[in-house]
């Protein structure tokens, strides 16, 4: 899962940055609305976290402006605990949720969740498919009784392909999801992935499509 990070202290964005790859998240750290803007037209994020004091303008004339376009990618909005005003105002012009600072890594994974959750229409927070049944929160699943846990890059590349179940994902897709469009790009990062979910969730679990890419086999259960 993509998120879009607009925050202009660079230590609060770095501890943001990497709090969220631990959980399996792809954050992409812009510090400016021209630079948030550029970032939302590449497109491809699932959810946005912002501030509202940004050197360019303020969150909210951002988050005004994407929902005026139709935009309706899910935002959570950071706070001042004490600035009720902005909250209130965050919320009316379509914020999904707000998080006063300062915060933990942990609850603002779990917001993130909970607002893509809803987005995607989701009441149960799992996602399941072909016998197995993953846990978000955890990094972890279940298939034929058997417990298995992912590492963050095994866990974004099955959380891409589980979002989009029976269509073929390319490598560079799955690379973007991994590393983000401002990263540099392991050259065989994706096929090592892949190969280990197939390890662990059997040979057929992933399908490798010759010149297109990759796509999970089987149907939702």
């Amino acid at each position: 899962m993509r998120v879009l990070i607009v925050e202009d202290d660079e230590s609060l964005a770095d501890g943001l940055s990497v709090g969220l790859r631990l959980t399996g998240l792809t954050p992409e750290t812009v510090t400016t609305i021209a630079d948030a803007r550029e970032a939302m037209a590449h497109g491809g994020f699932s959810a946005v976290v912002l501030d509202i004091m940004l050197p360019d303008g303020t969150g909210l004339e951002f988050l005004t402006q994407l929902r005026s376009q139709g935009d309706d990618t899910p935002v959570l909005l950071l706070t001042a605990l004490d600035q009720v005003q902005d909250r209130v105002a965050g919320l009316d012009v379509g914020a999904d949720d707000y998080l006063g600072k300062p915060f933990d890594l942990s609850e603002v994974s779990a917001r993130l969740r909970a607002i893509v959750r809803r987005a995607e229409g989701r009441a149960d927070s799992s996602i399941a498919w072909n016998g197995l049944k993953i846990d978000p929160a955890r990094m972890s699943g279940r298939r034929d009784d058997r417990h298995i846990e992912f590492s963050p890059r095994e866990f974004t590349i099955l959380r891409a392909l589980l979002e989009r179940p029976g269509a073929i994902l390319s490598k560079s897709v799955l690379e973007d999801r991994l590393y983000g469009w401002q990263d540099g790009v392991e050259s065989n990062a994706v096929e090592v992935h892949i190969h280990k979910l197939r390890s662990k969730l059997g040979t057929e679990f992933i399908q490798t499509v010759r010149g297109a890419g990759y796509r999970l086999a089987g149907e939702a259960t």
